[in-house]
């Protein structure tokens, strides 16, 4: 008989919705393995057994008293440490953030818990989630589960690492730069960016952010199956009346014009030859799904790309950089100091430029999905970096941040975008990234599933 914390996230729900299983066996069983294989791995750094334990026991309480128990009941999640949970410290991997106790939930903690999934733990992040990579001061490192010498991916690589390992069937990440999408790349799993609106946030605990992250980041699920990040991603899109930038969207529209750009090196990105074959084998399968594929350029990525940075990089500028100088952490201290050699603050002209600029680009982009309502690009340019690259010298950053040009871009214009794993190369994950236009998250998630279908299923990493 199939252990129970090896079970996707559907078939928990759908076993203990009817009785077959009891939630407090799946978490019971789901603590276990996290305790087995979480300490080779740093990807829970904070446990909550007994609340976890309780939560399993009040959804078969449920249901024995003939009441719903939800969509995801029983099934164990992770959330990330930069959210509210109340009882728990929001650390965004900070030292200096270690006793910030939260007194109210997130929302997505909230709409998961109405769904009946069970928190099972928080998930690490780099030091003010600030890299592709997950290390940091206060937590640790985490690593990968697939392949302890590269990257987890950051800044949800807890997130990644915990559902690749089995630890949870479904994982709350974010994504300003590719935050849900490279982690799930780099360890073999399915990510999915929601569209700026769709799945409402807030933490009460702390100032509300500045316009630039108020307008690019976003929570989302991560999961080994399609079908787990659409139950996951209902679930957290659920309505809150504390985040005014919520919008009450459809979740399903009408299905548009079956017709994919495929644009492998956008604007002269060079990409590995790995990466070109993961996207030439992914036209062809979503051409055996009844789409028409046609090679050609996307709008600009490049522009979004500096903005998007200059608009993320304004919120550390505007004490300059207190904070990080605070919590002196050496990767952030090194990444930081990167990232404003190529941002130096901006001026008041500069910041207004960028968010008049940012409309024009996001109406460019709209267009282009509406003649075509699917990109198919690449993740990243690269496979999987070595673990650490990007604190190893100033050669290496600037190689990421260029291989990273969709990560980084893309969120300027607000779009959902998907990263589907489609195999390995070379002992590393390879994928494939999907871009709809705003809202048009189902349609990602149809054409995730055709190629999930034609590709090697998603197993559960053992940590050797």
């Amino acid at each position: 008989m199939t252990e129970l914390w090896r079970l996707d996230a559907a078939q928990i729900a759908e076993r203990v919705g009817c009785g077959d299983v009891r939630a407090v066996d799946v978490i019971e069983q789901s603590l276990r393995r996290l305790a087995a294989v979480n300490p080779r791995l740093c990807a829970v750094v904070q446990e909550m057994p007994d609340e976890a334990m309780a939560g399993a026991a009040a959804i078969d309480a449920a249901i024995a008293a003939g009441k719903p128990a939800g969509p995801l009941a029983g099934v164990p999640v992770t959330v990330k440490v930069n959210i509210d949970q109340r009882g728990f410290a929001n650390t965004n991997g900070l030292r200096i953030q270690r006793d910030h106790r939260a007194q109210q939930d997130h929302p997505v903690v909230e709409n998961l818990r109405r769904a009946g999934a069970v928190i099972i733990g928080r998930t690490n992040t780099p030091a003010f989630s600030m890299r592709w990579f997950t290390r940091n001061s206060l937590h640790g490192h985490t690593r990968n589960p697939r392949n302890l010498a590269l990257t987890p991916g950051g800044s949800s690589g807890g997130a990644a690492s915990a559902v690749a390992a089995g630890i949870g069937a479904l994982a709350h990440g974010t994504d300003i730069a590719g935050s849900i999408r490279y982690p799930a790349y780099a360890c073999g799993l399915q990510g999915i960016r929601p569209t700026l609106g769709r799945v409402p946030a807030v933490n009460r605990s702390l100032p509300d952010r500045h316009i630039g992250a108020q307008l690019t980041a976003v929570s989302g699920p991560l999961a080994r199956r399609i079908a787990d990040l659409r139950l996951g991603l209902e679930a957290m899109a659920a309505a809150s009346d504390l985040d005014p930038w919520w919008v009450p969207a459809p979740l399903r529209f009408d299905p548009p014009p079956r017709r994919v750009a495929l644009c492998i090196n956008p604007e002269g990105l060079e990409v590995q030859p790995a990466v070109t074959r993961a996207l030439h084998e992914a036209a062809r399968m979503l051409r055996e799904a009844g789409w028409q594929v046609d090679e050609t350029a996307c709008p600009p990525l490049r522009e979004p790309a500096r903005l998007q940075l200059l608009l993320w990089m304004s919120e550390y500028h505007l004490n300059g950089g207190e904070a990080v100088v605070r919590e002196d952490d050496p990767d952030a201290n090194f990444v930081y100091a990167q990232l404003h050699e190529s941002c130096p603050t901006p001026s008041l002209a500069s910041l207004m430029e960028a968010l008049q600029r940012r409309v024009a680009l996001a109406r460019e982009w709209q267009q282009f999905l509406t003649e075509y309502p699917l990109l198919l690009c690449p993740v990243s340019a690269e496979l999987p970096f070595d673990d650490q690259l990007d604190v190893a010298s100033e050669t290496d950053f600037a190689r990421i941040v260029e291989a990273q040009l969709t990560q980084i871009a893309l969120p300027f214009m607000g779009m959902p975008a998907l990263a589907v794993t489609t195999g390995q190369s070379d002992m590393r994950p390879v994928g494939v990234q999907l871009v709809a236009a705003r809202f048009r998250e189902d349609l990602l998630l149809d054409a995730g599933a055709e190629l999930e279908s034609r590709c090697p299923p998603i197993d559960i990493a053992e940590p050797d």
